[in-house]
């Protein structure tokens, strides 16, 4: 099965003003979910700047002073990865630049495992959704509060947080869309 998994604020944005995911940083029970569902992977597609922003698991000692850090960067190091991209000549660790259309390199990394394979990227899950790959979308739900005037024409959002207030983002819920049910868990 292809997943796309995504977090996405109750406004329906998936990054901030200045085109960053950071602000949708898990906490530690959002953490162990996280880690619970890539343990389950035998795959993953990505597009350049998820894997450029990803990488730092393979290449940040600091990323792994946490036993749940740890975990999850040993997990995450492990999978193999197909790199999207038109700029990048070369990848590191676990991973390879596709050679093939997505379609192609979906169908190889669904044969290459008997475990589910995610995709992720806007924009190549975008192209992977249009053609009709993507079997299950799992959306993580974060609280945060809408701007008093949200630009309609932007993917983020129009106003930044207060410093403080950013810190206090968290997962209400995690939502799986399948066909033809939808499914809701809820964390704890």
């Amino acid at each position: 099965m292809l997943i796309y998994s995504m977090s996405v604020s109750v406004d329906g944005f998936i990054k901030d003003r200045d085109g960053s995911f950071d602000w949708s940083g898990p906490d530690e029970e959002q953490f162990r979910f996280h880690i619970e569902e890539v343990r389950q992977l035998g795959g993953f597609l990505s597009g350049r700047r998820l894997y450029e922003s990803m990488l730092v698991w393979n290449t940040d000692p600091s990323l792994r002073e946490t036993e749940a850090q740890a975990e999850f960067a040993d997990i995450w190091c492990a999978i193999p990865k197909v790199v999207f991209s038109r700029t990048l000549e070369s990848v590191e660790g676990n991973a390879r630049l596709a050679t093939s259309s997505v379609a192609e390199e979906v169908a190889a990394a669904l044969d290459a495992t008997d475990k589910d394979v995610a995709i992720g990227g806007a924009g190549l899950a975008a192209q992977a959704v249009e053609l009709g790959l993507v079997d299950e979308l799992r959306m993580s739900l974060a609280a945060r509060p809408t701007p008093p005037t949200p630009d309609p024409d932007r993917s983020s959002w129009s106003d930044p947080l207060p410093e403080a207030d950013s810190r206090r983002v968290f997962c209400v819920a995690n939502i799986v869309l399948r066909e033809p049910t939808v499914c809701l868990s809820v964390p704890g």
